[in-house]
């Protein structure tokens, strides 16, 4: 039997002020696959991303997400079935503890509330201490946003996980936390960002991405 895909993308191509960052590129990620895309800083990676999520709309392509095709009638629909986690996460303001809840007070997650039991069993998993609860995020280091992003992502509950650069902050020890738990999520699709594909080694496929000379130039 033939599954769709979780993600698929034809012949992408996407422009920035006249510049060439993507062309003619192609995807495709079956459910519970992990792929990580690597490549020099312009090959554009993270514009994958925003693609997936609809913040950026190519000049030609066509992005299906689950079998639905991406366009502006169905990228709101589409997203539910994503979670992203930024590089730099923008966590807002507030204690930790409200962060990570306040996706939750949103129409379509609230279903998702008792996931937040789970807080500190990701907590141990991702190597934080609990008492980080009850801090202010704007305390936090660039490790620690980036794990509380994730954990946020994961109580979210979607298929598709999209993470840019999510470990550059970390150390080995992190590195390995977030590795042994995505070995262990067979059904998640994972398609991350990395300058160092060893940071994820739990991934079936590693896709390189050429730095034509035409990228920068007009």
């Amino acid at each position: 039997m033939i599954q769709t895909p979780a993600i698929e993308v034809e012949n992408l191509m996407v422009k920035f002020n006249a510049k060439r960052i993507l062309e003619e590129f192609s995807l495709r990620l079956a459910p519970g696959e992990k792929v990580v895309l690597t490549g020099r800083s312009g090959s554009g990676k993270s514009t994958i991303l925003r693609c997936l999520l609809g913040f950026v709309v190519p000049e030609t392509g066509i992005i299906h997400i689950a079998g639905e095709r991406l366009t502006r009638e169905t990228v709101w629909e589409l997203r539910t079935h994503l979670a992203y986690v930024a590089q730099e996460p923008d966590l807002g303001s507030g204690r930790v503890q409200e962060i990570i809840k306040r996706p939750f007070t949103y129409g379509a997650n609230t279903h998702l509330r008792e996931n937040l039991a789970r807080i500190p069993e990701f907590f141990e998993r991702f190597l934080l201490p609990v008492h980080l609860l009850d801090k202010d995020v704007a305390t936090l280091s660039g490790g620690e946003k980036q794990r509380v992003g994730l954990i946020t992502a994961i109580l979210l509950d979607r298929r598709i996980i999209l993470l840019d650069e999510v470990s550059s902050a970390l150390d080995k020890a992190n590195k390995l936390a977030i590795d042994e738990f995505f070995r262990s999520q067979k059904d998640s699709t994972v398609l991350s960002v990395s300058h160092n594909p060893e940071d994820f080694s739990f991934s079936d496929r590693v896709i390189e991405l050429p730095y034509n000379s035409y990228k920068g130039k007009q």
